[in-house]
């Protein structure tokens, strides 16, 4: 059965070295660090490489974090998987967990997780399943 968790989040952005700025369409590093409120109790530390076209509002970016806390009473961590881009300003992002990434009270979790942005406030809406681990 489809467990659903929501809350708050916020994050840090820091850049990293670089290691191609190609004229037209350089790529980025940052860390991430977030602190999620709500039903997921946790903090993540991850890392995202980006690619801004040469077009406004248009870039992509693929991260990786890896979430440790409680998720609706079960202690444990796992890892989410980040793919987006935006063509001149439309977006579309998928996050989804890691296969097998789950730890302790949280082996076996798979999902997806959605970011909504409201007056520069993060919001997630976490979908997830907890099958067996084995």
């Amino acid at each position: 059965m489809t467990a659903r968790a929501s809350g708050t989040f916020e994050v840090t952005l820091k850049p990293l070295q670089s290691y191609d700025a190609a004229e037209g369409s350089p790529l980025g590093r940052m860390s991430i660090d977030k602190q999620f409120r709500g039903d997921l109790q946790a903090t993540s530390r991850g890392e995202m490489l980006s690619a801004m076209a040469a077009v406004k509002g248009s870039a992509g970016y693929v991260a990786m974090e890896r979430v440790t806390g409680t998720l609706q009473g079960r202690r444990g961590s796992f890892v989410l998987q980040h793919s987006a881009t935006m063509t001149r300003g439309a977006p579309q992002l998928s996050i989804s967990v890691v296969p097998d990434s789950g730890t302790g009270e949280l082996a076996g979790i798979a999902g997806q997780f959605k970011i909504n942005i409201v007056d520069n406030k993060h919001f997630y809406e976490f979908e997830y399943i907890i099958g067996d681990a084995g």
